[in-house]
């Protein structure tokens, strides 16, 4: 019998499984949520949900040509598609969603093949080429283009925090727009996690496991600090700092639906067209960095575990690129005058 998934998501707080109804592949996702966050866990299951219900094979027979045929699937415009995406022109999935699904199809088939499953991971890690007089060298399946993320100008900036309704979205949106802090991390703040006499706080949940401590602009804990004192319930059954203030979850953590829903409806009413919690935090590093911030400082603060996540921003901080040219064509012009 072919496998078809199903993707089902327990409701059991001591049990928050994902599964998608095969042995095998249950029990790949119960190895990932032992080692990643519940949004990995989703994302996986949902990368091979949709492998399989392409490929219609059981696990044990996929092969690579059901890896090749799956990727020409994925480039394909969607049946009746009519939007096309800015970066490319294209109207298939994109490049960096392709390459993330056969990562999650590679991981799982690499964990067959450990268990003595399988004998060949059926996803190839690329396409060898050889150059004449140069050595054999991997070609990715997949090109990824790199590109600059987008960046909130300082005027929407102002109409956007000018457009939040309560002093925890103003919290909130500081902390993603002066310290940089991710969604999760935002959302993963526990009360004890803050140090207002430094103005630092503490992150213990950030991506990948990693914690770190960082400092904030005064102006997110003068936010948290009215926030407090004025709307976060007193009876909340959570130390979690930012917290739903109306019913019927007043008191309990907010979640990342919810916060979205904040910085839409703000964004919606300062007349932004686009606006995401992401793009604040591009923002906040991108103006550190036009600030004069050292690139090896904007890592730390960012919680990059590679520098080269960090050098984008050299190309978002206009005035970087532009001082650097001026001092290089001012001692090229320097040279060529005649004596």
């Amino acid at each position: 019998m072919v496998f078809v998934p199903s993707l089902v998501r327990s409701v059991c707080a001591d049990d928050p499984r994902v599964t998608l109804g095969h042995e095998l592949v249950d029990a790949y996702l119960d190895l990932v949520a032992a080692r990643a966050r519940p949004n990995t866990v989703l994302a996986t299951a949902y990368d091979l949900k949709v492998f399989f219900e392409n490929v219609a094979r059981d696990p044990e027979n996929v092969d690579v040509e059901d890896v090749l045929g799956f990727i020409k699937l994925q480039r394909r415009p969607r049946r009746g598609a009519t939007v096309v995406r800015l970066d490319d022109g294209e109207q298939g999935l994109s490049a960096r969603t392709i390459k993330r699904r056969l990562a999650s199809i590679a991981g799982f088939y690499e964990y067959l093949r450990i268990r003595g499953v399988v004998t060949a991971n059926p996803v190839p890690r690329g396409l060898s080429t050889r150059s004449p007089g140069r050595a054999v060298r991997g070609v990715p399946l997949i090109r990824t283009p790199r590109t600059l993320p987008r960046v909130v100008d300082p005027g929407q900036a102002d109409d956007f925090v000018a457009a939040l309704r309560t002093e925890r979205d103003r919290a909130m949106v500081a902390a993603m727009l002066l310290g940089g802090l991710r969604r999760c991390e935002v959302l993963g703040l526990r009360l004890e996690d803050l140090n207002p006499s430094e103005s630092r706080v503490f992150i213990a949940e950030g991506k990948g496991g990693h914690q770190r401590i960082v400092p904030i602009s005064k102006r997110f804990f003068t936010s948290v600090a009215d926030y407090l004192a004025r709307e976060r319930p007193q009876d909340a059954g959570t130390d979690r700092l930012f917290v739903v203030l109306k019913e019927p979850r007043r008191g309990q953590p907010l979640s990342a639906a919810g916060l979205d829903e904040i910085v839409a409806g703000a964004r919606r009413r300062a007349g932004i067209e686009q606006l995401t919690c992401h793009q604040l935090r591009h923002t906040c590093f991108t103006r550190l960095r036009e600030a004069g911030m050292a690139l090896e400082a904007i890592q730390a603060q960012a919680g990059h575990r590679s520098i080269e996540s960090t050098r984008i921003y050299l190309h978002l901080a206009n005035d970087w690129l532009a001082g650097e040219y001026r001092r290089a064509i001012e001692a090229i012009d320097a040279q060529d005058i005649p004596e």
